[in-house]
Order: C-alpha cells, then sequence, then structure tokens
C-alpha cells in the first residue's frame, strides 16, 4: 500500500472538492383537532414511516474507489498497479471480478470504472468519490484504510476522528451527486495478520525494506517488547477505522458493510503477492471478489 501515483490519469487532480451536505426532506406528523364544542378530535393518525429502499443485488453498473489493493498493486509485476485483475473492477479471467460476476465478460469493460489509487488515504477518498459520482454508477464499492495505518510510524497514523471525518464527507458527496447509487464498504485486511503470514517470505522481507508499510513491516522480525506493542498499536487503529466505516454505512441506507468479511478474511501465502508478500495476488484479489459478491447479492443485510 505505497504511496504512490496511479497510471490512471484523474481529471481535475489538485482541485479542492467541497462535500456538499444532503438535504433530507423531515417527514411531519399533524395533530389537528376540530375545538368545536368539545367533539371528538379530528387528528389525522401519525403517518407511517417510509420503507427504506430495497437493495438492489443485481446493480447495472460498478464503480470503484480505495487503494493499491482495488489497483491490483504488486499483482502481476514488483511495484506496478494492475488493475486488470482488480477484485472490484478487473477484467482477468482467474479472479472474476465483482464486476465480471454482476454483469457478465462483456458488460463489465464498459459498465465498470476504477477510481481507486496506488497509496490513498481516506483523506483522498471524497475526490475519488466525486469521480465515481460522475459515472452515475448503481453501485460504489469501497475499499482505504490500510494506507491510514501503514505510515512511517505509529505516530502518524491518521486519528480515528479525522478519519471518520473524511469518510462522511465522501458519503456526502456521493449522496449529492448519485443519490441513488449503492454503496458497499469493505472491511480493512487485519495488517498484522499479513505480516504473520508474510514473514515466513525471505524475500517478501527484503521487499517490506522498501519502505513499505514500516509501521507494522518494519524490523519485521523483531518480537522484543517495543516491536511488538507497536503492531499491536496498528491493529488496535485499523480496528477502530473498521468501526468507523460500519458505523457510518448503518446511518446511510443504501449502504452495507462487508461485516468484518475481509479483516477476519486468513489470508495465506497462496493468496500473497509473489513480489511483495503483503498485497494480494490474483488468488487474494478473486478471495476478496468472492467476499464481495457474495456480500452485495445477499438477500438479506449481510451476517
Amino acid at each position: 500500500m505505497p504511496e504512490r501515483s496511479s497510471r490512471r490519469r484523474v481529471r481535475g487532480g489538485g482541485a479542492t472538492l467541497t462535500a456538499v451536505a444532503v438535504v433530507a426532506g423531515v417527514a411531519l406528523t399533524g395533530c389537528s383537532s376540530s375545538g368545536q364544542g368539545g367533539g371528538a378530535p379530528g387528528a389525522a393518525g401519525p403517518r407511517s414511516p417510509s420503507p427504506s429502499p430495497a437493495w438492489d443485488a443485481s446493480p447495472a453498473s460498478v464503480a470503484a474507489v480505495g487503494d493499491s489493493i482495488t489497483r491490483g498493486f504488486d499483482a502481476c509485476s514488483v511495484l506496478a498497479d494492475c488493475p486488470e485483475v482488480s477484485w472490484a473492477t478487473g477484467t482477468d479471467a482467474g479472479v472474476r471480478s465483482l464486476a465480471v460476476r454482476l454483469l457478465g465478460t462483456s458488460k463489465a469493460p464498459t459498465h465498470s470504472w476504477n477510481h481507486a489509487v496506488s497509496g490513498a488515504r481516506m483523506a483522498q477518498l471524497p475526490e475519488q468519490m466525486a469521480l465515481a459520482a460522475k459515472e452515475d454508477p448503481a453501485l460504489v464499492t469501497v475499499m482505504i484504510g490500510a494506507n491510514d495505518a501503514c505510515r512511517d510510524s505509529v505516530r502518524l497514523m491518521t486519528p480515528v476522528a479525522d478519519f471518520r471525518a473524511s469518510f462522511e464527507a465522501s458519503v456526502r458527496q456521493l449522496r449529492s451527486a448519485a443519490p441513488k447509487a449503492q454503496l458497499y464498504v469493505s472491511s480493512v485486511p487485519d495488517l498484522k495478520r499479513l505480516w504473520s503470514t508474510g514473514r515466513a517470505n525471505p524475500l517478501g522481507k527484503q521487499i517490506w525494506k522498501l519502505g513499505i508499510c514500516r509501521s507494522m513491516l518494519g524490523d519485521a522480525d523483531d518480537m522484543g517488547a517495543a516491536a511488538v506493542a507497536r503492531r499491536d498499536a496498528v491493529r488496535e487503529r485499523v480496528v477502530a477505522y473498521n468501526e468507523v466505516l460500519r458505523d457510518v454505512c448503518a446511518g446511510d441506507e443504501l449502504c452495507r458493510d462487508d461485516g468484518g468479511a475481509v479483516f477476519d478474511y486468513r489470508f495465506t501465502g497462496k493468496q500473497l503477492s509473489e513480489w511483495d508478500w503483503f498485497h494480494p495476488g490474483r488468488n487474494g484479489q478473486a478471495r476478496l471478489a468472492e467476499i464481495a459478491y457474495r456480500k452485495v447479492t445477499a438477500s438479506g443485510p449481510p451476517a
């Protein structure tokens, strides 16, 4: 999840986006009485609450926002994006992305868009969300937050309050520009589990020394008290980020989160990049696509 520029040209790069608040209509309930001669009240009963919009398990288009995982970073070659294997919008036959599973192989390339940027943190999500909303998608997928925890030190991790403010601004941005778009929010992977799995590979640990997620992967074999406490602090911050994602999503009637499925998924070496043993490789991207498809197409709220 290194901080590097995406190969895609981002429209309007550098422009400051103002998140526009959604103006929600307030349902009024009235109690009017005739007040004539002590007669029976003529008040109408309170209105029944409007039903929540039904979740469409077969959306007709998909836009993806997020970070290097959604860009397929290090899945095909070292230190490079490979969006064709993206779990969300890729076209690789072995991965069978969420877009391919929902739309089919012929429609997915023309009805899905990947606006994720490798290295992006939550503060950059409102800009990505604005770009995604311009596509007028039926579904927007979000996977972001790993780079907020993957910093050069624990001290530099994004504060939870800032993480929340940026995610709330992102949802407002979507609702102002594409109010009917559904939102699928993935949890942030368990970075400590990825460290535990990847440290078994000597080559992967050499790549880690280039600066990948120093807060978790630095001094990978150090099991001293300070190193253990550092890794635990990163994991705790990821847990807090996931609580924010779940909480904000619960406040939006067109949003579903994955119920912690990606955080809980036990990646093995088979699912990790052969280049850095940290990012998902093709197999890992396929597993992420399976999780997303299962959650998006569930008949009720995902477990």
